[in-house]
């Protein structure tokens, strides 16, 4: 373990298993007292124990998370700003990606939901303690699938006929416009805000797929560690502390998509995802 984040709160979702476990572990092991928010207690106990003896950090904590319901996200918020005298680095990390139609608790589809919603609404909540903190950074996990995404708001609550492949890249999309308007929002702070492709992935998010093609995809595959190589530079580096409102790829400033750079379209993303989130 080194001391480069001595005295650093760093809290990410999903960070029990995937590509967050790694992040989670890396941020221990340049010391960061370390927050692990998920909704699988069972899992974020065994990943929290684990990466406790492999960086032998022991500020390591974990909180209930579910990012499909507003009122977890509320109580969880709660207890990050009550419990925690700073928030230095926040990663908004986890994902869903189901293969037929879900719905949050809220009404909403689980993809759009969960992967952007669910973020926004923490991420807003959290704010005033970022703040409280800078010099400070906001990391969210999108994906190279942005390029594919159309921002369908009708398709928000009831999608005509849903594709779980359009609604992923659709919530990916939404994560560079969410990130890009919070870094418009946010200039003139020492908060930077960057969104992240990690890179293609073998994690648990294919597990809904069938067996065979699971198995298909998975193998030509990165592993969780090396996926979460990017989301630590952004996180850690002086790059990702410079620049804000960039997105990485395998660690590199790369250019989003022209739709992903539409300002006008993120700032009525965020308008509406405020009203659909009440906040």
């Amino acid at each position: 373990m080194t001391a480069e984040l001595a005295g650093k709160t760093a809290v990410i979702t999903g960070g029990n298993t995937g590509i967050g476990k790694e992040t989670a572990r890396g941020l221990a092991e340049r010391g960061a007292k370390v927050v692990i928010a998920c909704r699988n207690l069972d899992k974020g106990e065994h990943a929290k124990q684990d990466i406790v003896q492999t960086t032998g950090n022991t500020n390591v904590e974990l909180v209930p998370l579910d990012l499909s319901s507003f009122a977890s996200i509320r109580t969880c918020a709660e207890r990050l700003q009550r419990d925690l005298s700073r928030i230095d680095i926040f990663i908004a990390n986890a994902g869903v990606v189901p293969r037929r139609l879900e719905k949050t608790a809220d009404g909403f589809e689980a993809q759009i939901g969960v992967n952007h919603l669910g973020h926004f609404l923490l991420t807003n909540l959290l704010l005033d303690s970022i703040r409280n903190s800078e010099p400070a950074r906001i990391t969210v996990v999108s994906s190279t699938m942005h390029r594919f995404g159309k921002i369908d708001f009708d398709s928000f609550r009831q999608p005509k006929r849903y594709n779980f492949m359009r609604a992923y890249c659709q919530s990916k999309l939404a994560n560079v416009l969410f990130s890009n308007e919070l870094a418009r929002r946010l200039q003139g702070s020492r908060i930077s805000v960057n969104a992240l492709h990690p890179g293609p992935i073998r994690t648990e998010i294919y597990r809904d797929f069938p067996q065979p093609f699971r198995a298909l995809i998975l193998a030509p595959l990165l592993t969780p560690k090396q996926g979460a190589k990017t989301s630590l530079h952004v996180a850690v580096s002086e790059e990702g502390n410079r620049i804000s409102g960039g997105y990485f790829a395998g660690s590199k400033l790369t250019k989003t998509s022209k739709r992903a750079r539409d300002a006008q379209l993120a700032q009525t993303l965020w308008q509406k995802s405020a009203e659909l989130c009440g906040c």
